[in-house]
């Protein structure tokens, strides 16, 4: 078994290939998440926004409104921890934007429980036009 952030590393700089307004934001977590392998295949579309999730929802939002097809990952804590900008900035405006939430749930490791990602399937489930997916093999 491998993590499912593994799988997205991967496949995303494909995705990337065959559509070119597919977007990346990272908020310094990119190693973990593994979406700065998208940055290192097509570092013109790939922005590092910094420890900042608020900052990287809204522009993620506003990409959207561009054709941009935007992902954008973090902990899934620390996006959670954005609820209201996440509630606002996409899942009002209905904004098509990839929210990528990793190390969730309890079996995170060492890095303890302000990493863990307990939350996010209730808050996201309760926004509008929102889809929370947990893929599996």
């Amino acid at each position: 078994m491998r993590a499912t952030r593994e799988a997205f590393g991967e496949h995303l700089p494909v995705m990337g290939e065959k559509h070119n307004n597919i977007v990346a934001l990272d908020a310094d977590l990119g190693k973990a998440t593994k979406i700065a392998s998208f940055g290192q295949v097509h570092p013109d579309r790939f922005f590092q926004m910094g420890i900042a999730e608020a900052n990287m929802i809204g522009v993620a939002s506003g990409l959207s409104e561009y054709n941009y097809k935007v992902f954008l990952a973090s902990f899934g804590s620390f996006l959670t921890g954005k609820y209201d900008t996440i509630r606002c900035s996409i899942a009002y405006s209905n904004a098509p934007c990839i929210i990528v939430g990793t190390h969730c749930g309890m079996a995170i490791g060492k890095d303890g429980v302000t990493q863990m990602g307990l939350e996010d399937l209730s808050l996201m489930r309760s926004l509008p036009g929102m889809v929370v997916l947990n893929p599996s093999t």
